[in-house]
């Protein structure tokens, strides 16, 4: 997953919350196909890469602004090669969760959808790419972050809501069957990307996990 924890640069985002960023993230321009590489080639991957960059960061900012107004402090954001998490310095309840689960998703769709509004009315065709771009990387990221998958929101939130509804052991139960079942489609899901979009995130889901949330709780 390349969660690198041990960070090269970090800096003091909104509220004074520290943005780590992992030395694992040099692997994202990896991600970026480019055959013919030109001047022109490289300023769009890099300004892709900024996008997807800042998508992420402003997804980690949503997760933390939904701590802080509930009185959970945060401890940093990280910043890595297989995308971001924000990480507090005490645990929350199962309440604060779903608000600091949903978040982050939220400002993913919500980009998306500006952007994506936003694009047809630009004339510059360069300006345009960049707003067609920002709606199409949130998109993607908003898709994927919400399947049912630890640790991917998709995955707390659907868990959360099975506590809900279900007794304990229950709700643990379906969520790993949930999580395997997506941990096994995530390789075409990511050859899917990879081939519409030009890059993946490097995160493989655990198949070990979900396992045994499914067969311990059944037992």
């Amino acid at each position: 997953m390349l969660r690198n924890t041990n960070p090269v640069f970090e800096f003091r985002g909104p509220w004074g919350v520290p943005v780590q960023i992992g030395a694992s993230i040099i692997a994202l321009p990896l991600l970026i196909v480019g055959f013919d590489v030109t001047f022109r080639s490289l300023a769009y991957d890099l300004m892709f890469l900024t996008i997807l960059v800042g998508s992420i960061l402003l997804h980690e900012l949503g997760h933390a602004w939904a701590c802080l107004v509930q009185g959970v402090p945060v401890k940093r954001i990280v910043l890595y090669g297989g995308g971001g998490y924000c990480e507090s310095t005490i645990s929350a309840s199962r309440s604060q969760q779903e608000l600091i689960a949903v978040m982050g998703p939220i400002v993913t769709i919500a980009l998306w959808a500006v952007a994506g509004l936003i694009a047809p009315l630009i004339s510059d065709p360069e300006i345009a790419w960049v707003f067609w771009t920002i709606s199409s990387v949130n998109g993607f990221l908003a898709l994927l972050n919400l399947l049912p998958l630890q640790p991917l929101d998709g995955g707390k939130l659907f868990e959360l809501l099975m506590h809900r509804l279900f007794p304990s052991r229950f709700a643990i139960m379906v969520t790993g069957a949930a999580g395997l079942f997506c941990a096994v489609a995530w390789v075409p899901l990511m050859a899917y990307g990879f081939m519409t979009y030009g890059f993946v995130l490097i995160l493989l889901p655990s198949v070990l996990i979900h396992w045994r949330m499914m067969r311990e709780q059944s037992a």
